[in-house]
């Protein structure tokens, strides 16, 4: 420990920039100009050095890259698929979550669509939001709600909130998609306009 906190010390910028002040200190020495106060001289000129430096830079957080977080992300929507398969749901809500499921997975597919949403953020954001949370959120609140209104009948059924509910998550997934459509497509008129202009120069 205390060897690494030396060699830190020493490859430190505060260190580096205070030595090469100390050996213009040791040159004015040679020169004859520092005199018989050269110690002095060399000790402040490393000082004032040390104290110039720029502070030292610590290291950024090691964040995985957005491929890896899509990576976890399609491992978690694995684990999803598997759970909903084991909830019985009535069929017009059946029918939106497959179409909501069937989205998601061609949108987490590896390929040139995952490697345009890794560019953004936002939508693994989308993504990751809709499969850890809102998805399981809405069939288990559905599940437990509908087992309370088997005790209450008259009650407005669940089934209604969780269709409303996959309704809006698919259209939220459905933004997302026609985004990176859009993307693709900006990116193709770009290429374009450069193709255009290289022509004519």
């Amino acid at each position: 420990m205390a060897t690494n906190k030396l060699i830190g010390f020493l490859e430190s910028r505060k260190n580096l920039t205070g030595s090469a002040c100390g050996l213009v200190g040791l040159a004015l020495t040679f020169t004859g100009v520092a005199g018989p106060y050269w110690p002095v001289v060399v000790a402040g000129l490393y000082g004032a050095g040390a104290l110039m430096a720029p502070p030292e830079r610590p290291p950024l957080p090691d964040f995985p890259d957005p491929s890896a977080q899509l990576d976890e992300l399609r491992g978690d929507f694995g684990k999803l698929r598997e759970y909903l398969t084991g909830v019985e749901l009535p069929p017009a809500a059946a029918g939106r979550l497959t179409e909501l499921t069937e989205l998601l997975a061609a949108l987490l597919d590896p390929g040139w669509v995952a490697e345009v949403l890794a560019q953004d953020p936002e939508g693994v954001h989308t993504l990751s939001r809709a499969v850890r949370q809102d998805i399981p959120e809405a069939v288990d609140t559905f599940v437990r709600t509908r087992w309370w209104t088997r005790l209450t009948p008259g009650s407005e059924p669940p089934e209604r909130h969780l269709e409303r509910q996959l309704t809006l998550l698919h259209e939220e997934s459905d933004r997302l998609a026609a985004s990176l459509r859009e993307t693709e497509a900006r990116r193709q008129e770009s290429h374009t306009r450069y193709l255009e202009d290289r022509g004519r120069s």
